[in-house]
């Protein structure tokens, strides 16, 4: 790799440099060529730990200040069974965030899930107290400290899922699963976590004589999820420790049996899981092209995730039904500083071409 720098360093215009780049890009991938050429000047950190903490409305307050004072932006949520959070910095201040909450003993062995980036992920730093730190809404909790399902490791899940008497179960939402997911998991018809319960419930069929291996973005949701799903009777239940993010740095799974990308919440959207193979899932709202980019609908009181290409966000302006696009607050019409009149006579003329 030095001769490769001293190379670079010699020759930085003409065709040899372009074929280098190029020979890098097709070994390593653009992640690994932002690496060799130092773009990657932050990280982002995932992380949670189900562990009780005391006046959890104090700490989150302190650990706002404490968040702010390092220069992190993320969103944490605080609540009596834990801490759920995701934030990003540069390098030096997410390693004082991650040492100063190892030294703490209520979160020493917490696992951060890390990824490299070229700057912040997120707008703002937030940090709020909730009853739940994953809202799933029941009328008994589930304490996943004392009900769980089975952890499978990286290679231990990728061995399974091939298994004949399994079954794949997605514990996302719907729009997550939309953008990527396991080969042959199933896809549950919800919106929100909270709604995976009911819906198990009305499904139940699919499950019975079958081991259930769940899966989540982080692993955070299948902790109590699938102690919920042991509560219920399902006896032989697992999930993906660490999840699909740990997942996908696994040296050994390398992501293997994930199709498209993983949704998660931060500015980044999505992000590469398989290492060996990249199959798009994902289809456009519009045409059913394939499509990775999700945007959320011009109307306020829909905003619902599509997936739209940059071509169809223009020409639907970025709403997902004629209703949304003729709404009075929507906001694609109110950037682009149109009369009504001219706002209409657009969203006309495609009507015209729809029909």
């Amino acid at each position: 790799m030095a001769g490769l720098f001293s190379v670079v360093s010699r020759y930085t215009s003409g065709a040899f440099f372009v074929i280098l780049v190029c020979g890098i890009f097709n070994l390593k991938g653009e992640r690994e060529w932002c690496r060799i050429m130092g773009k990657f000047t932050h990280r982002v950190l995932l992380y949670y730990k189900y562990v009780p903490i005391e006046d959890p409305e104090i700490f989150a307050e302190e650990h706002l200040e404490f968040c702010k004072g390092l220069g992190l932006k993320g969103r944490i949520l605080i609540g009596s069974e834990g801490i759920n959070g995701t934030c990003s910095g540069t390098i030096e201040q997410t390693q004082k965030y991650m040492d100063a909450m190892h030294a703490d003993e209520r979160f020493s062995d917490m696992v951060f899930k890390v990824d490299e980036a070229e700057g912040h992920a997120f707008r703002k730093m937030h940090v709020r107290h909730r009853k739940e730190i994953v809202n799933l809404s029941l009328e008994e909790d589930v304490d996943p400290n004392e009900l769980t399902g089975e952890y499978l490791e990286p290679a231990e899940f990728l061995e399974q899922m091939q298994r004949d008497d399994v079954v794949v179960l997605d514990a996302r939402n719907d729009y997550e699963y939309d953008l990527g997911h396991f080969r042959g998991a199933i896809r549950p018809e919800v919106e929100t976590f909270r709604d995976l319960p009911e819906w198990v419930r009305e499904n139940r069929e699919k499950f019975e004589g079958k081991k259930i291996l769940a899966y989540c973005t982080g692993g955070i949701r299948c902790e109590k999820f699938t102690g919920w799903l042991k509560r219920e009777g399902f006896e032989d239940v697992a999930h993906l420790h660490g999840g699909i993010v740990s997942y996908g740095k696994d040296p050994v799974a390398k992501g293997q049996l994930w199709d498209g990308q993983c949704y998660v919440f931060d500015n980044r959207i999505a992000v590469p899981v398989n290492q060996v193979e990249h199959v798009v899932v994902g289809r456009d709202h519009f045409d059913g092209t394939p499509c990775e980019r999700y945007v959320n609908c011009a109307n306020p009181e829909c905003n619902k995730k599509i997936l739209a290409s940059e071509e169809n966000e223009l020409l639907y302006r970025r709403s997902c039904s004629d209703e949304c696009r003729e709404h009075p607050r929507n906001r694609y019409f109110l950037e682009t500083g149109m009369t009504e009149a001219e706002w209409q006579e657009k969203v006309d003329e495609l009507k015209a071409q729809q029909a």
